[in-house]
């Protein structure tokens, strides 16, 4: 399957981050991209991007990267750090593996705007309920 078939099965088989606006932008193995175009349902009553976009942003794409060996995992733990807001615009969140166990793989995500400034950053660590057909 060619990159782009693969970003279009994901997006398409994720409600969850269609609900919410969120689309994998780039996808290869242990590094996924997804970003979000802000609208109003993804800003708090201030005008800036709501924190949960932010935290749902990262748990996205910790989750698709830990996914990209071909396992299912689900987050064990994560937290973030909220450095900067923003209130339009797109925003990308990458995940990346940093350690991948038989059981569990640890994540680092940032999260940037269009000029590439950092607005959170934070770690994950997802468990693997399920994993990764074997090579023949």
């Amino acid at each position: 399957m060619d990159k782009e078939t693969l970003i279009r099965f994901k997006n398409d088989g994720n409600d969850f981050m269609r609900h919410n606006g969120i689309s994998v932008k780039s996808y290869q193995r242990d590094c996924v991209e997804v970003e979000l175009r802000i609208g109003a349902c993804s800003l708090n009553p201030f005008g800036i991007l709501h924190g949960g976009a932010y935290y749902t942003m990262a748990d996205c794409a910790a989750g698709a990267a830990a996914r990209s060996n071909g396992g299912r995992y689900v987050t064990l733990s994560g937290g973030l750090n909220y450095i900067k807001s923003v209130s339009q615009g797109t925003v990308t969140a990458k995940g990346s593996v940093i350690h991948r166990g038989s059981t569990t793989c640890i994540l680092h995500v940032d999260i940037t705007d269009e000029e590439s400034a950092v607005l959170a950053e934070g770690d994950f660590t997802m468990f693997c309920i399920e994993p990764p057909p074997a090579d023949d």
